[in-house]
């Protein structure tokens, strides 16, 4: 029977690289006091002894943990995940979070949270209580839920909130809904449209009311109306059919339509061929998140790009500064978002 090798610790790196194991602690945390000769030393050790940073005994040397926790809806993502839809705002937020993460010696882990939960406080102190994180990343709608706001708050746990703009605790980070609705709207308009519809997400998202803000302010700065030309969904393939087929069902139904997410732009998509009209010919359509599924419906969809590994990243970037001392930005970060064209956007027909 092969015997097992012995792990290669920080005791081994210290006595390779001839220097305290304080040394080679500041080293591995990437701590400022160390000189770069000193950094390369010991680093030269660690790559000879293939030594892997153990977070446990990282977690056991200090006040931190290495640890940051974001957490997700909990319904949503696990009804997506049943319906083998898949879920790419968890897998951006992976790519963004684990990877910055990465960079610092940290890990990411997620949580799956129902915000609507009564027993949310109590759920949320346990896994607090249980994985210790160093911060907390709040995605929509926890972003703006008061009761896991404040609990943050009186623990002390520095936190972020993605999709959120407002004052406050924790840091807001916005992907700028507003600014993305109206260059969706603008981008219709240069196409000669002037009846374009929008279909809105869930209200209990934020994200949802900005989005419809920035398609109605655009549409007053355009002089057009708006009359006739609004639905509400729940960000789901069926509520997306419900509203598109009241959109295209009257009588001056719109040209085009902004959907708020890309579900429901499919369910617009569907609606359109069970009415005979064709996309784009008869109805240009525009998508929010732009997830990997836009690029192969019938017609590839014009999309807004939602930059969330780029969000999360910022996120993660953020709460590990704080466990540094780094100052934090006193005012909202803004991240952008853009319009990628595909086929879905035409002229209307004369």
């Amino acid at each position: 029977m092969a015997r097992r090798r012995q792990a290669v610790t920080i005791k081994h790196v210290a006595a390779d690289a001839d220097v305290s194991l304080q040394t080679v602690s500041r080293v591995i945390n990437k701590e400022p006091n160390v000189s770069a000769a000193m950094k390369e030393r010991v680093q030269a050790s660690i790559d000879k002894l293939g030594y892997v940073p153990s977070i446990a005994a990282q977690r056991m040397s200090g006040s931190r943990s290495y640890l940051i926790l974001a957490l997700n809806d909990r319904e949503r993502t696990i009804a997506q995940w049943r319906a083998r839809d898949g879920n790419d705002w968890v897998d951006q937020m992976l790519l963004g979070g684990m990877l910055k993460c990465a960079e610092h010696g940290y890990r990411m882990l997620i949580e799956l949270v129902d915000t609507h939960d009564d027993h949310i406080e109590r759920e949320l102190t346990a896994a607090i209580a249980s994985l210790q994180p160093d911060g907390i990343i709040l995605t929509p709608p926890h972003s703006h839920n008061r009761k896991i706001k404040q609990l943050l708050e009186s623990k002390n746990i520095p936190f972020v909130r993605v999709g959120s703009r407002n004052e406050g605790a924790g840091i807001p980070v916005s992907m700028e809904d507003e600014q993305s609705a109206k260059l969706a709207t603008e981008h219709l308009h240069q196409h000669g449209h002037t009846r374009i519809g929008f279909i809105a997400g869930s209200p209990d998202y934020n994200l949802s009311r900005w989005r419809e803000d920035g398609w109605r302010s655009t549409m007053a700065a355009l002089g057009l109306s708006t009359d006739g030309l609004f639905e509400i969904g729940d960000f789901s393939l069926e509520s997306g059919m419900q509203a598109s087929r009241m959109l295209l069902s009257g009588p001056s139904r719109p040209t085009a339509i902004i959907a708020s997410n890309d579900q429901m732009a499919f369910g617009t998509l569907k609606v359109a061929e069970e009415l005979g009209l064709r996309v784009p010919d008869d109805l240009s359509l525009i998508s929010f998140d732009n997830s990997p599924a836009v690029r192969f419906s019938q017609p590839p969809l014009t999309a807004i790009d939602q930059p969330v590994a780029e969000t999360a990243s910022i996120a993660a970037e953020l709460l590990i500064a704080a466990q540094k001392g780094v100052p934090l930005p006193s005012e909202r970060v803004a991240v952008p978002a853009k319009l990628v064209e595909r086929d879905s956007v035409a002229r209307p027909a004369d």
